[in-house]
């Protein structure tokens, strides 16, 4: 008998965590297609093979009336950074363009939106606070779910310099560009982004990410060298004009996979990666909740900062998430108004979407729309 009744609660158990698991990786993303948005294309339409898969993603297509240049921006490259979702987010409803093209992805590698990363105790979701009542979004881990692609081989080679990675990363997006047509889920979704930047005719690309406080490699731009005097340009205005700072790093040639390094060397357009700090991914942290994801507060970051353990500064205020959606958002026009004033027949010319000051101001969340109030036809979902 006790053991009948140990196997039945092991069921009802494996029934609950089963449909929690199955509500996660299905949850369903409103989109409201902004003025900006002339038309919604897949990903697959670069890469045939990887249509109809879970990685065949949206991608919405802003355009002003007068031609320009075209900026590609990477949203869900790794989702556990959801910070780089809700920047390409506001774009995507908000932006309102008079020159040139802006294409936004929102979920780079959506297999990895499905899943949460093992032992990491994160929540399955979480909510933005809007006046219409909040918009959930999927949490999110930094490698495509297993249930797409498995097993992961003893050893990751990367196509095509041959560099050895953690054989984890052969599911990393962003150790997989430029992408192998013949290659894995990750492989081929990498190649699918570099067909579109090429077909394109891309000349930025912007891919959004947040980094724990114990990384160095934080609260920056990386750059590949055709972008350096860009990012530089831009560290500096954004400095003295919109209320925080932010570094420059050159990408590094020594690591392969990494977008900011293989975009650049395998196609025209210059590639930029943004970090903007998340605590909620610092090992010293505490419980991993979405009061966590979203305040960025945490005691034990703090404690670790005093003990100099850090290479960005946190306090009681902690990094909330409109900090960094805004910094996000601030990085991205300053660039393209700096990008605008030296290249006058690639410029791209950018309205409605706020700064770092008023997401902070308004919350990100004022930024979203309510897809109850849009025809069901014209909605989307990631």
């Amino acid at each position: 008998m006790r053991k009948a009744a140990i196997a039945v609660l092991g069921a009802v158990l494996a029934l609950f965590a089963g449909t929690s698991f199955y509500r996660s990786r299905h949850l369903r993303e409103p989109v409201v297609p902004g003025p900006g948005v002339s038309r919604v294309v897949k990903l697959g339409d670069y890469f045939a093979p990887i249509r109809g898969t879970v990685n065949d993603a949206n991608v919405y297509v802003l355009e002003g009336k007068e031609p320009g240049g075209t900026i590609l921006l990477l949203g869900g490259t790794h989702p556990e950074e959801p910070a780089g979702r809700l920047a390409a987010w506001i774009f995507t409803e908000n932006a309102v363009l008079t020159r040139g093209r802006i294409l936004v992805i929102l979920s780079a590698n959506r297999s990895a939106t499905t899943a949460t990363r093992l032992g990491g105790a994160y929540p399955p979701d979480f909510t933005i606070p809007t006046a219409w009542g909040g918009q959930m979004f999927r949490m999110g881990d930094r490698w495509s779910n297993p249930l797409d692609q498995w097993p992961d081989p003893e050893v990751y080679l990367h196509y095509p310099t041959r560099q050895e990675l953690a054989y984890v990363d052969i599911r990393n997006l962003n150790r997989a560009f430029p992408g192998r047509p013949n290659g894995t889920l990750t492989e081929q979704t990498c190649f699918a982004i570099t067909e579109l930047i090429r077909r394109e005719k891309v000349d930025i690309e912007i891919d959004f990410h947040e980094a724990e406080l114990q990384y160095p490699v934080i609260s920056t731009i990386v750059a590949h060298e055709k972008g350096a005097d860009l990012a530089a340009a831009a560290s500096m205005f954004i400095s003295s004009l919109e209320g925080f700072s932010i570094g420059v790093e050159n990408s590094p040639k020594a690591l392969r996979g990494l977008s900011h390094r293989e975009i650049g060397d395998a196609t025209d357009a210059i590639s930029l990666l943004l970090e903007a700090p998340e605590p909620f991914l610092d090992a010293t942290r505490g419980r991993t909740n979405r009061e966590l994801l979203l305040t960025g507060k945490d005691e034990f970051v703090v404690r670790a900062g005093k003990r100099g353990l850090l290479f960005e500064k946190i306090d009681e205020k902690g990094w909330p998430i409109d900090v960094r959606v805004g910094r996000h958002t601030s990085t991205v026009l300053q660039l393209l108004e700096i990008w605008s004033a030296d290249h006058a027949d690639k410029a791209v010319d950018v309205t409605g979407v706020p700064r770092y000051g008023e997401v902070i101001q308004k919350g990100t969340g004022a930024f979203l729309k309510d897809p109850k109030t849009v025809d069901p036809a014209k909605l989307y979902f990631e």
